[in-house]
């Protein structure tokens, strides 16, 4: 496409989806281990969406990201992968299917397993996997050949090897452990799969015992006193010392349970004795082991009441109300606080209340791994960006509890241990058989198990392929700060551990939340929710990439708002604009640069090469932002606003400086298109080949700064000119004069540096040249040169003077209303201080505006 194919405007829905199809057709985001072993490697796995999943404005923000980096190392030479695939999601996936199902009166009980397994694959089949057309239109060069599945036969195999080298390491057990249970999904949870949020419920202090040997324990689960099988106080605790040891009457269960000194109880908190709950409290397991008290498991995997008595069969909230009632006919209830708002645990995927519970489970036995994943972190290996989220990553993972692996669904990787005829227990590796007659475990494993094996199983593992050892460990791992404990981490631990030491990147970059222009989580319930796909299709995928890059510093969250992307789109326009004004002039990328350019084209050379060393400078600290804010700047302001303003004159004059500015622009153009390329890649593409004639600009060499072209004394002159032509527009705005306006003027340049810009200077200033007699209503002396107007002709002095006479008594009546409430003592004592502030502020404001227009009132002509 040349210059004169290119349309006036630019409709990203006539170029996105065709350049896409031509660049996966031609195979140009492909990554071959073999192609050139001296070119280094550049590898970024993909944070694998869920199959269930579209695309939001998180994965909007991480892809392009991702794609800045993969399409910027693909231009510098590197042997780039960015692999794509998708997480099977369990639980997820597993609720889609079981509502299909519902709206057809059945349950996966009524299908069997392999046939729930065969109708889960065939949805993914026919609805599984929207997202992967989204990451097209989103403009992500991803190898498309090496999408991975985490169900896919090889990463499946990867699991089923990992397990066994874990188990027969004794790093995998199973045991009987309290974990979060989700009664809605019916399926053990681990810790990160749980979120907390404040809600309003009870708390009610009961009366344990009665007489001097009376308790008073409080609650905020009444019906869990049920499975109570002690009572705990520390072991200070002065009060309580001539319990300790004794036994107390628990409450409408006729059982008695023992009093125990614990360290874990906070003599401070309420009465100083706490009711203990092993099967149904993490701290209570916890004081439970220690003093060997047995586990009451009184509510089952719905959280319906399973002990013996009245309250047998209630849900946990009805039997919460039961519960209560009955110790309030019996006297017991001392103290009953409602509303009581304290933190509560939901379930991640369904947002049920997540029910603590004892449960015979497989766990990760975490101490060394986690060791391990932090010690990569301390001794450098691997590093994390912004170093000041490192806090966060250690938190966890030195603190880390066994990781709780088995999850009771039917969709996922099924628990490679089988149980023989006679109690055996042995785990089965993937090319082994398994003896007839023996019984497979019923759980699957925690699809984060399979995930965190991503960024080596994708590559080949546990076979050692070519693609593993050029491409491992990976380069970096993008991702959000609220993943740094779901993911990070354990990959961290996985890799280490498979790979011998090895770790699996080298950086991890994070980056924050999107959120509205206030700061605002985005969510439904507020409304505030942005589809990034509505902007795609209204902006363009290069609009919306560039505004979420814009808002992306280290770490930090992303404001974003409708009026940004619309800024981002006209941002394009112009782009589009300035490139087809440079075309259409004969701008070329022809033969090598000429050794003399003039003062203007030096300055903009030299320009070009500062912006080339601060992009790469931003782009390599993933300070996107600063990258997109240089270039927007260089791009509007410099090279549109400033450099095809002043390379009008020698296009004009035509002969060599004609010749020399065209290839300038054609220079300037093709560096600048390709430092925008990895941010908006669709209009990068389709200006860059249209002004080089070359096939794409995807694998275009990146610009390298060249230092012989800076050049201090060029950027001093344009300047010294900007500050000239900036300060008499000024002046011409404050006469009231259009943009457009021409105005006679004589110039004074002699001995002025800027002699040589008349023309440039008038051009940009829309200043004719006086024929005949000529009378200055102003004179303006700047940078050395006196600019001598004749405004006479150009305004209505009349209106004008009426105009600024208006102006000057309302900034005089603010003046006067302000000072006056500032020098009231009674105002000052009583304001808030910001309201004194903003008061201040206004008398400045205005203060300004009475010298400013007393001065403009002065300039104008006398009648």
């Amino acid at each position: 496409m040349t210059e004169s194919q290119l349309p006036t405007q630019y409709t990203p829905a006539d170029v996105e989806g065709r350049l896409y199809e031509r660049w996966t057709s031609a195979g140009l985001f492909a990554a071959d281990p073999a192609r050139d072993p001296d070119a280094p490697a550049y590898t970024i796995v993909i944070p694998p969406p869920n199959v269930t999943g579209s695309l939001h404005m998180g994965h909007a923000l991480d892809h392009s990201i991702q794609d800045t980096l993969v399409r910027r190392r693909r231009m510098q030479g590197y042997e780039a992968l960015w692999l794509p695939g998708m997480d099977h999601a369990g639980i997820a996936t597993q609720n889609v299917v079981e509502r299909e199902l519902k709206k057809e009166g059945l349950t996966r009980h009524d299908l069997g397993r392999e046939a729930f397994q065969e109708r889960v694959w065939k949805w993914k089949g026919e609805s599984g996997g929207r997202i992967l057309g989204q990451m097209r239109r989103l403009g992500d060069s991803v190898d498309w050949s090496r999408e991975r599945f985490t169900m896919d036969e090889g990463l499946s195999r990867a699991v089923l090897t990992i397990f066994k080298r874990l188990y027969e390491d004794e790093l995998i057990y199973r045991a009987e452990r309290i974990i979060n249970w989700c009664p809605r999904c019916l399926t053990a949870l681990s810790d990160i799969e749980v979120e907390h949020a404040d809600r309003e419920g009870e708390l009610v202090s009961i009366r344990y015992g009665d007489g001097a040997d009376a308790l008073v324990v409080a609650t905020t689960r009444a019906e869990t006193m049920l499975g109570d099988t002690a009572v705990a106080v520390h072991p200070d605790d002065e009060r309580y010392a001539h319990l300790v040891g004794t036994e107390i009457e628990l409450p409408l269960t006729g059982r008695r349970i023992p009093v125990v000194a614990d360290e874990h109880v906070d003599p401070e908190f309420g009465t100083g004795a706490v009711k203990v709950t092993p099967a149904h409290d993490p701290n209570d397991f916890e004081i439970g082991r220690r003093h060997g008290l047995p586990s009451l498991v009184v509510l089952d995997e719905h959280a319906k009441v399973t002990a013996e008595g009245p309250f047998k069969g209630m849900d946990r909230y009805e039997a919460r109300a039961a519960v209560v009632e009955a110790l309030r006919e019996q006297g017991r209830i001392v103290k009953e606080v409602r509303p009581y708002e304290h933190s509560v645990g939901h379930c991640q995927r369904c947002q049920t209340v997540v029910e603590p519970r004892v449960s015979l489970q497989w766990f990760v036995k975490v101490e060394p791994l986690a060791k391990a994943a932090g010690d990569a972190v301390r001794d450098g290996r691997v590093q994390i960006q912004p170093p000041e989220l490192s806090a966060r990553y250690f938190a966890w993972v030195d603190n880390m509890h066994d990781w709780c692996i088995s999850r009771q669904l039917w969709w996922g990787h099924r628990i490679p241990v089988w149980y023989g005829p006679d109690g055996q227990e042995r785990c089965f590796g993937p090319d082994e058989q398994v003896p007839e007659g023996w019984t497979q475990d019923g759980d699957v494993l925690d699809t984060w198990f399979s995930s965190a094996l991503w960024p080596f199983s994708t590559l080949g593992w546990p076979d050692d392929t070519p693609d593993l050892r050029r491409f491992y460990p990976t380069s970096v791992l993008v991702t959000g700060y609220d993943i740094l404990f779901f993911w990070v981490a354990r990959m961290m631990m996985f890799g280490l551990y498979a790979m011998d030491g090895v770790e699996p990147f080298k950086v991890i970059a994070l980056h924050g939340m999107v959120r509205d222009q206030h700061g605002k989580k985005m969510s439904k319930s507020f409304g505030n929710v942005v589809d990034p796909l509505d902007w795609i299709d209204r902006y363009g995928a290069d609009a919306t990439r560039f505004t979420l890059l814009r808002g992306a510093n280290p770490g930090g969250d992303v404001p974003v708002a409708e009026e940004w992307a619309q800024g981002s789109r006209n941002f394009v326009n112009k782009l589009w604009n300035a490139t087809r004004f440079a075309l259409m002039n004969g701008a070329h990328v022809t033969g090598p640069l000429p050794e003399e350019v003039s003062t203007t084209d030096a300055w903009v050379l030299s320009r070009l090469q500062t912006v080339i060393a601060d992009v790469d400078r931003h782009i390599e600290s993933f300070d996107f932002a600063k990258a997109c804010e240089t270039l927007y700047h260089f791009a509007w302001d410099e090279v549109c606003d400033w450099y095809l303003e002043l390379s009008k004159v020698p296009l004009a004059e035509g002969g060599t400086s004609a010749e020399t500015t065209r290839r300038v622009l054609g220079e300037v153009f093709d560096k600048l298109l390709r430092l925008l390329h990895p941010l908006a890649p669709f209009v990068t593409e389709e200006l860059w080949t249209a002004l080089t004639g070359q096939e794409t600009v995807v694998r275009a060499p990146w610009p390298v700064a060249d230092a012989a072209r800076a050049n201090a004394e060029a950027e001093a002159v344009v300047a010294s000119l900007q500050r000239l032509v900036t300060e008499v527009r000024r002046f011409r705005s404050d006469q009231g004069l259009k943009s457009g306006q021409r105005v006679t003027a004589a110039l004074e340049l002699d001995g002025s540096p800027l002699a040589a810009y008349e023309e440039q200077i008038r051009s940009l200033l829309r200043l004719t040249v006086p024929e005949g007699a000529f009378t200055a209503t102003a004179s303006l002396p700047v940078e050395g040169v006196v600019v001598k107007l004749d405004t006479a002709g150009a305004i209505d002095v009349a209106a004008e003077r009426a105009r600024l006479t208006k102006d000057l008594a309302a900034a005089r009546k603010e003046v006067a209303q302000t000072s006056g409430k500032l020098a009231n003592a009674d105002f000052v004592a009583k304001a808030p201080e910001a309201v004194i502030n903003k008061n201040k502020a206004r008398l400045e404001a205005a203060e300004a505006d009475i010298l400013r227009l007393e001065a403009q009132l002065a300039t104008l002509p006398t009648a």
